[in-house]
């Protein structure tokens, strides 16, 4: 059944003409034999070429139902002028009718609700039925006709109506379809920017350290062996920091994985943490002038995060530009609604154009993951050369973690 119901489907113009076929063969029966009304009395010429036109209208009426509805009213008005009495086929009129209303095209929807009005009233007064003779009996004849007429219209266009709605709820449903897919786009790109974040500040200040212990280690392996031996605990306990914040940060990525316990990650670093990161760098060689103001107190975790990694991406660059005689200030300073970190060095400083844009060789992402924190925070961060020599960097924080 469904086989036969798609076929249907598929070939509508096959279905039209049966039903033009069913229309044209009644009426000649009609002509052909004689009723109870007497013979067919009409021009046999006229109907002929009638019964062509209206089984053309009906087998055609989907494929072109404006040319069609034209059609149909010419034949009509054919009929009026030669005399050819109303057939079976004429029902053809009602289905184009309904066609053309069901169609979108409202030019051809008007047409065919004017035929709905205007052909009952021409036929009844054209061919009158001998017992609808008087004025009561035609009125009475064209209000049914009319009727059916104008009903066949608006099952049209009700059909129309429903189908509009239902291509609003494709397009709905299409629309918001690929607004998700935005958003998720969205969301996989916002991700991989903080897991590159993230991945930057770990692997460049952990691994900066470790390269700056190594140096130092190989220089002074024969002149100072206990020397060395920190150096290569300070290289082992980095890295050991290094693999736990990168555990930490990938784990977001395996979260499906029924193996991975609370065990397998370790908190995101804070303003507690900065004491810690501070010695490491001293550990490196480089001073560090650390100094809290203010009266501390709990923060939010986004907040707590990105003054960690502004004050160890700033040590990181001081480091890597600054020079072999540069000190390093960092400074905490608790407001009423807001924290200040300012992270300063009187080196040499890095370039220009390493803190206006990526970096000469358009890989520096350091400050510009600086601003995207901050930016996430709803913060302020100036960023430049100190006067008198060095970089500088200063970031506003407000405390209610960009609320």
């Amino acid at each position: 059944m469904n086989r036969l119901y798609d076929f249907l489907r598929r070939h509508p113009t096959w279905v039209d003409g049966c039903w033009a076929f069913v229309l044209v063969f009644t009426s000649f029966f009609v002509m052909a034999l004689p009723f109870e009304g007497g013979e067919y009395d009409g021009s046999e010429a006229g109907a002929v070429v009638t019964l062509a036109g209206l089984g053309a209208v009906v087998m055609l009426r989907r494929r072109w139902p404006g040319q069609m509805l034209g059609l149909a009213i010419v034949l009509g008005l054919f009929q009026l002028a030669v005399d050819v009495p109303p057939l079976p086929a004429n029902f053809a009129l009602l289905m184009i009718i309904f066609t053309v209303a069901a169609r979108p095209e409202r030019w051809a929807s008007r047409l065919g609700l004017l035929t709905s009005v205007a052909a009952p009233v021409l036929s009844t007064v054209r061919w009158p039925e001998p017992e609808e003779q008087t004025l009561a009996g035609m009125i009475i004849s064209c209000a049914f006709l009319t009727v059916a007429f104008c009903l066949a219209w608006v099952l049209g266009d009700s059909l129309r109506t429903r189908r509009a709605y239902y291509a609003e709820l494709e397009q709905r449903a299409a629309r918001l379809e690929l607004e998700r897919e935005t958003q998720a786009r969205m969301a996989v790109a916002a991700e991989r920017a903080r897991i590159a974040r993230e991945l930057h500040d770990v692997v460049a200040h952990n691994v900066s350290v470790m390269v700056v212990q190594a140096d130092g280690a190989a220089y002074v392996l024969d002149s100072a062996p206990e020397q060395t031996l920190n150096a290569l605990r300070t290289i082992s306990g980095t890295g050991r920091q290094a693999l736990a914040e990168m555990r930490r940060l990938l784990g977001v990525l395996r979260t499906e994985d029924s193996s991975v316990g609370a065990q397998d990650y370790v908190p995101q670093p804070g303003v507690e943490q900065l004491t810690e990161l501070v010695d490491q760098v001293r550990d490196t060689g480089l001073p560090v002038d650390f100094r809290v103001s203010g009266t501390p107190r709990p923060l939010p975790s986004g907040v707590e995060l990105t003054a960690y990694r502004i004050v160890q991406e700033a040590l990181t660059n001081t480091r890597k530009h600054g020079g072999p005689d540069a000190g390093a200030t960092v400074a905490l300073e608790y407001g009423g609604d807001a924290l200040t970190v300012l992270a300063e060095d009187d080196g040499r400083g890095a370039q220009q154009e390493l803190y206006e844009g990526r970096g000469a060789d358009g890989q520096g992402h350091g400050l510009i993951g600086m601003r995207e924190r901050v930016g996430m925070v709803n913060g302020l961060l100036v960023a430049g050369p100190r006067p008198g020599g060095g970089f500088r960097i200063s970031a506003t924080l407000p405390l209610n973690g960009g609320q």
